[in-house]
């Protein structure tokens, strides 16, 4: 993984396109180099592929943002979770529903608007516990939202404290949502969420339709 790390820094550059066979030659000596290559990801670096850039081949990936100097001592030492094998993944994907956990999308579904299709698979997110530990912990994420959100870390004592003050009726009202995992939107809400993606001029036209 050090070795592949200073290989892209050194030989490709940050912003530059690769192919797989190129990194099989440049490591003859070394087996699962492209599994070296994505545990990068678990250090800030981004690598992407044609699922997240589609200007790619499918034969391509581009080394788009150096992370974390693994080679230097103490950098490239990894959380609690490390690798997942396959009986893992099955499990948290029965946990998680066969969904993508921040948008709800699942396998194979189509994005709105598009005709790429997504992929499930699991996602490391760092946590701050209440007592202020960091702990990394496993979602299950569309490829679109683990490149999106793989520098997230999610704050669970301010989770805990917008709970603490909600009503009491809001809070019974969250305790539902969350027993169902899920919750249903109203018809205004659906009509809200559709018009904040419409570009301005189509804004204008739902104004004058209230109006």
């Amino acid at each position: 993984m050090k070795r592949a790390a200073l290989w892209l820094v050194q030989i490709v550059g940050e912003g530059n396109t690769f192919t797989k066979n190129q990194l099989r030659e440049a490591f003859p000596d070394v087996s699962q180099i492209d599994r070296r290559m994505r545990d990068l990801r678990d250090f800030g670096w981004k690598i992407d592929t044609n699922r997240e850039d589609i200007g790619l081949e499918a034969h391509e990936q581009r080394f788009t943002q150096r992370g974390a100097s693994v080679w230097e001592p103490g950098k490239g030492s990894r959380d609690r979770i490390t690798t997942i094998t396959s009986s893992q993944r099955h499990e948290v994907l029965m946990r998680d529903g066969h969904k993508c956990r921040s948008c709800g999308i699942g396998p194979g579904e189509k994005y709105a608007g598009t005709d790429i299709t997504s992929q499930l698979d699991v996602a490391r997110r760092v946590v701050r516990l209440p007592d202020g530990r960091r702990e990394t912990q496993v979602v299950i994420e569309c490829n679109r939202c683990r490149v999106g959100n793989r520098e997230l870390v999610v704050d669970l004592r301010q989770v805990l404290a917008q709970i603490a003050k909600l009503p009491a009726i809001e809070k019974r009202m969250l305790s539902a949502w969350i027993e169902q995992d899920g919750r249903t939107f109203s018809a205004v809400e659906e009509v809200w969420a559709a018009y904040r993606t419409l570009p301005a001029d189509a804004r204008e036209h739902v104004r004058d339709a209230l109006a």
